[in-house]
């Protein structure tokens, strides 16, 4: 019987595994996929506190779990396929076989949607990228762009006129689906130029692998063109990585947990979410952070309630 099993390897996991692990539960951390989650495919990380010139993303990752480590967290590279509700306990079906634990912190993040087209992973950190908070300030005085047409993209076009010398929002329809408000803020930017009834068909490189532009296709011509940009900003939707929980755990329309009453607990007692799994406003590593301190202190009341 496990005391605190915690799934997800990024910001959130890896704060609550040190939280847990500082409290003496010795926490199973599952690393899942994706181990470090979002911020391992993130070269320089400029808003975490703490780190004056910034710090590579998979190395705050790494100098987190061994922080945990060092407080005696455990490490698996494992995922979770299904969850079941024992009385006073939780069973984890892990890789095929069933784990029980006294509580369970779910911080298995959201993934960002990318388009699919060949050359995407390697871009990614290279001048492709689906957070312009966290990455707009690299791109100062140059022209980028945003893919998308909801609340989001328009959202983040308008926050990279910031810094960008020009931003290009291409959407594939001829009007934006973002609420009105929101959509005629950013057509009204004098640096904000929309491509309608365009689509991404191709990332360019330059030859050390950075992004220089992208191939458009006019989905209504079929004309081709090239767009020189240094940054293409993905803005199409995040995907929460909650398959495991589905029927068990409340969630939104759109798969995100749904904790109760402020806290990070779920509807299932000795359960908590943190991070970008129950996240669909920030998704910032420092707010991931945050609730992973909360669900790991939450866990640590309810296992205390439970005498364990």
């Amino acid at each position: 019987m496990e005391k605190v099993i915690i799934v997800g390897s990024g910001c959130a996991g890896l704060t609550a595994a040190i939280y847990s692990a500082r409290a003496n539960f010795a926490p199973l951390v599952l690393e899942g996929k994706e181990p470090g989650g979002q911020l391992s495919t993130t070269t320089l990380v400029e808003n975490f506190p703490g780190f004056v010139e910034g710090i590579d993303g998979p190395a705050l990752v790494m100098n987190m779990k061994a922080q945990a480590e060092r407080f005696g967290a455990r490490f698996a590279y494992s995922t979770v396929e299904e969850i079941e509700r024992g009385d006073g306990f939780i069973r984890v079906k892990i890789d095929g076989e069933w784990t029980e634990t006294r509580a369970l912190i779910v911080a298995s993040g959201a993934s960002a949607r990318y388009l699919g087209l060949p050359g995407e992973k390697e871009l990614i950190g290279h001048g492709l990228t689906s957070c312009a908070t966290c990455d707009g300030a690299f791109y100062r005085n140059v022209p980028v762009c945003v893919i998308g047409g909801g609340d989001s993209a328009c959202e983040e076009a308008v926050f990279l006129t910031r810094f960008a010398s020009k931003v290009y929002l291409i959407h594939r329809r001829d009007e934006l689906r973002a609420s009105k408000i929101v959509a005629d803020r950013a057509l009204a930017h004098e640096k904000i130029e929309p491509l309608w009834d365009s689509v991404v068909s191709e990332y360019l490189a330059d030859e050390a692998g950075e992004m220089r532009g992208v191939k458009l296709k006019n989905l209504k011509s079929g004309a081709e063109s090239e767009l020189e940009v240094k940054c293409v900003f993905v803005a199409i939707g995040h995907d929460p990585n909650t398959a495991a929980f589905k029927g068990k755990l409340d969630m939104d329309e759109n798969g995100y947990l749904l904790p109760c009453n402020g806290s990070t607990a779920t509807n299932i007692p000795g359960i908590f979410a943190a991070g970008d799994v129950a996240d669909t406003v920030y998704r910032q590593a420092i707010t991931a952070a945050g609730k992973g301190c909360a669900a790991a202190l939450d866990a640590e009341r309810y296992l205390a309630s439970m005498g364990a």
